[in-house]
């Protein structure tokens, strides 16, 4: 059963914790981390783009010139997609990107993901994250004890007032709470801190 280190802010021991073998032993598997990043980031496109058809363009529908005896090419419409400021022919509309994924499959990518990031030393557990109030020099004195100089995401139960005012202006940074955990932000950060509480709650949760 694999156990976590469990430190105070001060970057001292202050026990262990034991882990779920099922959450936290998962073996690596790329290809369903692969597919589940691929659905997250498709779930986020907005489909709010869209292009003008002949129908949507401004002008007159009248004919320019009769059809015949000009020597000109025929023509129907100032509004045909053959002409400057015509409209568009195939051009992108708006559209829902939402693509579902099965649960099992989203928390199998999560459950590998974690346990890999258990497996390099990049997954951190802290008793508490209370901070005596909200200045920002406050989380740069944690984050200097443990040494965070990298991409880190931080996970708590209810993100505290404190701790999330404090670390907002501090790049690559991200505070998150336990139920918002995503396949995305475990590959993007470096680092994952995690408290007591978190982690217990986010081991019931990926365990059903």
């Amino acid at each position: 059963m694999p156990t976590v280190e469990v430190k105070n802010l001060k970057n001292e021991s202050v026990g262990e914790l034991e882990l779920r073998e099922e959450i936290f032993g998962a073996p690596l598997n790329e290809a369903l981390i692969y597919f589940a990043v691929n659905n997250y980031l498709t779930n986020q496109r907005q489909g709010t783009v869209k292009t003008k058809t002949r129908g949507n363009v401004r002008g007159s529908g009248k004919k320019l010139w009769r059809q015949k005896g000009t020597g000109r090419a025929r023509i129907a419409s100032l509004r045909s997609p053959l002409w400057k400021g015509g409209g568009n022919v195939h051009g992108p509309q708006p559209r829902d990107w939402k693509s579902e994924m099965p649960k099992k499959m989203k928390r199998g990518a999560l459950r590998s993901a974690l346990s890999e990031r258990l497996r390099e030393g990049n997954l951190l557990v802290v008793d508490q994250f209370v901070l005596g109030d909200h200045k920002t020099k406050s989380f740069v004195a944690v984050a200097e004890n443990f040494g965070w100089d990298t991409k880190t995401l931080i996970v708590e139960t209810t993100p505290e007032k404190n701790l999330v005012l404090s670390s907002r202006n501090v790049p690559g940074v991200k505070v998150a709470s336990n139920v918002n955990v995503n396949i995305y932000d475990v590959l993007y950060h470096d680092k994952i801190v995690f408290t007591r509480d978190a982690i217990n709650a986010l081991q019931e949760k990926l365990s059903k």
